[in-house]
């Protein structure tokens, strides 16, 4: 007789092409590999889990939608523009006093 089966265990394993932690190796001999585990395998690191474990891994995490750039900042020239609109705060200033190369500026 076969042990009861649990109901909210899946039917099948994580498929590591969906994982957050998997990556591609630059090893042709290992070319699988998981970050969270920190190896490298000939097969899916999930199938290498289930060999050594008998449990299917318990590390996946589903990858995030990405996330888009933020828009460019505004430009004046080369300049991003807050960087220029306070180069003109800086410019409109006037000095108050002038004394042996240093000056003081007003509020």
């Amino acid at each position: 007789m076969s042990a009861p089966q649990d109901s909210a265990a899946p039917a099948r394993g994580p498929n590591c092409f969906s994982c957050k932690h998997f990556a591609v190796s630059w090893d042709a001999a290992l070319p699988y590999s998981c970050r969270l585990m920190g190896f490298k395998s000939r097969g899916l690191p999930a199938i290498e889990v289930l060999r050594a474990d008998g449990v299917f891994c318990r590390g996946f995490a589903a990858k995030g939608a990405a996330t888009p750039a933020p828009p460019p900042e505004p430009m004046v020239g080369r300049v991003p523009r807050a960087a220029a609109e306070d180069a003109f705060e800086v410019l409109d200033k006037k000095p108050l006093v002038a004394r042996k190369g240093r000056s003081v500026w007003s509020a």
